[in-house]
């Protein structure tokens, strides 16, 4: 991408007190935001506030820089994380939390292969119902980490008689390498207090606890099971050490 002109100063005023510059384990993360973002949630609009963050290898904090060096490089190449954050999430007492690892083919086109749109769109509500929350939406977790065409290939894996983990092992990755360091530093500069976190998989949890951050406890999410995803869902049981919880997964 070719960088016809610096950034104006208009711009540069504009987002200054936007972008917070936090320490990484090697350079900086970018948070910009918050930024409102109306939000269709089961038919109802609701507000939330949008942040995005970066990554780069630059320890600068001239904002004008970092925007000028942004606008010559082609980000469109690359995918960004971002978190929704509902109501005071930096005072209220009690928050929801959320890692929610991007599944493009769940989260985009409604795949009964997962339960991951399922866990999107429920894990928003229950932030709303809970009055304050946030959900971070982790753009590098696709496939548990193997990226979207690795995943494809897993699936033609696993329509041969692999599962999930089988699938990704043929491929030469490990079962799970998402990494959540970057996420923990985002959500340490939106919130100190204690959190609950959503989810059924206790690396998560340990990733949090590991990192020093607050854990108040953990909100099971299961749901959405079907003959398309029943194999899957068990599959992080057996397999990968999700937490079942009584009544909620099976059908019996």
């Amino acid at each position: 991408m070719v960088n016809i002109q610096t950034v104006t100063n208009d711009a540069i005023n504009v987002l200054k007190d936007k972008i917070q510059v936090l320490k990484a384990t090697e350079g900086s993360i970018y948070l910009v935001g918050p930024i409102r973002l109306p939000v269709n949630l089961h038919g109802e609009t609701v507000i939330f506030q949008w942040y995005c963050w970066l990554n780069s290898k630059e320890e600068t904090e001239d904002i004008g820089q970092i925007i000028d060096n942004l606008s010559s490089a082609n980000l469109a190449e690359y995918q960004q994380s971002s978190v929704l954050v509902y109501g005071d999430f930096q005072q209220d007492e009690e928050a929801l939390i959320r890692m929610h690892s991007i599944c493009h083919t769940g989260d985009i086109f409604g795949s009964k292969r997962c339960d991951c749109g399922f866990q999107l769109k429920q894990s928003m509500q229950m932030i709303v119902d809970n009055g304050s929350g946030a959900l971070f939406y982790l753009a590098n977790h696709e496939g548990r980490g193997i990226g979207l065409f690795s995943k494809a290939m897993a699936y033609i894996l696993q329509e041969n008689g692999s599962d999930t983990v089988e699938a990704n092992e043929k491929l030469g990755f490990v079962d799970d390498s998402r990494n959540y360091s970057d996420a923990i530093e985002v959500l340490k500069a939106l919130r100190s207090k204690p959190v609950t976190l959503i989810t059924n998989n206790p690396k998560k949890l340990k990733a949090l606890q590991d990192a020093g951050l607050s854990v108040s406890g953990r909100t099971p999410l299961w749901g959405d099971v079907s003959e398309y995803n029943e194999s899957y869902l068990q599959t992080k049981i057996n397999r990968s050490g999700h937490l079942e919880e009584a009544g909620t997964f099976l059908h019996d």
